[in-house]
């Protein structure tokens, strides 16, 4: 006797069939991805990031990078959070230590797990070296990028050949100074020069006007416009440099001390300024810093950072105003 052919059985197995490839053919997968180069690698610091081109086929929840000192680091090792898309991403990487060799991978998670770009290396810049001017005040240094800067205000009352700066209290006499001179902020040395470091007009760093001289310790010298235009340049421009540049928190910044992160190690403080009528302002509140080249004879190029914006503004300064000078190594 012949079977009975069981057409429901067959079609309840076909469509198991159908039911289970169609469960693995939209089973989410890890998300795939790309790890961005290293970029401005200081003593404790590193700028990555990655790419995400796909997400797997569902939403990813957390992205960033995670690093350590030995290959292959995992998401339980240091890592940063930076967002929850696809796309490129940027992570800052900080609390490193100097002289150090880390491995980097960018991460991406979603439901069906974690997975990593492509490992990089690199290896933080040694710890900073100590420079002292003629009148022996010590200053920390820090690298970003090719350039070497003082991560101090300077503080000297001599050019590096021992000639005395004029200190200059007065102020009917500041306002009428067109030589070089140098006060302290409110002419109070013992609280401020340690901090923010000594106020200087124009004429002290115009070498026509000092006879040539340098304010800046041997091997140093005074950023030219175009020089701090490499630094801003380097750190993506006058939006962004600003919070780069300043020391974080509100210590010596005022409220909000908008983006500031200092991931450089330059640590910008607010040192104010003594205006043209000899008038000391905004002390916490901004601070601006002498190029050395001049505009015309009446002005010359400074940066000023602000505690209520990121940005690093390039403008112009009177020459017989009283700014912040920082050094870059020759």
């Amino acid at each position: 006797m012949k079977k009975k052919f069981n057409m429901s059985g067959i079609i309840i197995l076909i469509l198991s069939i159908i039911l289970l490839y169609s469960c693995k053919k939209n089973k989410p997968t890890p998300p795939i991805l790309t790890t961005v180069a290293i970029s401005s690698i200081t003593q404790t610091t590193a700028t990555s990031g990655g790419n995400i081109t796909s997400d797997g086929g569902d939403s990813v929840t957390v992205r960033g990078v995670c690093w350590n000192t030995s290959p292959a680091p995992i998401f339980n090792d240091n890592r940063t959070t930076d967002g929850s898309s696809i796309g490129s991403f940027v992570s800052n990487i900080t609390g490193l230590t100097a002289t150090t060799t880390y491995y980097v991978r960018a991460y991406a998670t979603n439901s069906a797990g974690t997975s990593y770009g492509n490992e990089l290396t690199f290896t933080t810049s040694a710890t900073p070296l100590s420079i002292t001017d003629i009148d022996l005040n010590l200053y920390n240094t820090v690298t970003i990028g090719t350039q070497i800067w003082l991560a101090e205000n300077l503080r000297t009352t001599k050019y590096n050949d021992n000639t005395p700066i004029p200190l200059v209290t007065d102020i009917s006499t500041w306002a009428a100074l067109t030589t070089p001179g140098y006060c302290w902020y409110h002419n109070d040395e013992s609280s401020y020069k340690v901090d923010y470091g000594a106020l200087y007009n124009w004429y002290t760093i115009d070498s026509q006007s000092n006879g040539g001289k340098n304010v800046c310790p041997t091997g140093w010298h005074l950023p030219t416009d175009a020089e701090w235009t490499v630094l801003i340049t380097f750190l993506g421009g006058e939006n962004v440099a600003g919070g780069k540049l300043k020391e974080a928190g509100t210590t010596h910044w005022g409220t909000p001390n908008a983006g500031a992160n200092n991931e450089t190690g330059f640590t910008a403080l607010p040192g104010g300024s003594r205006d043209l009528a000899g008038t000391f302002v905004g002390l916490n509140s901004y601070g601006i810093w002498w190029s050395a080249t001049q505009e015309d004879s009446t002005f010359a190029w400074r940066y000023y950072l602000d505690a209520s914006v990121s940005n690093a503004e390039r403008g112009d300064g009177y020459k017989k105003g009283g700014f912040s000078i920082r050094c870059l190594q020759d």
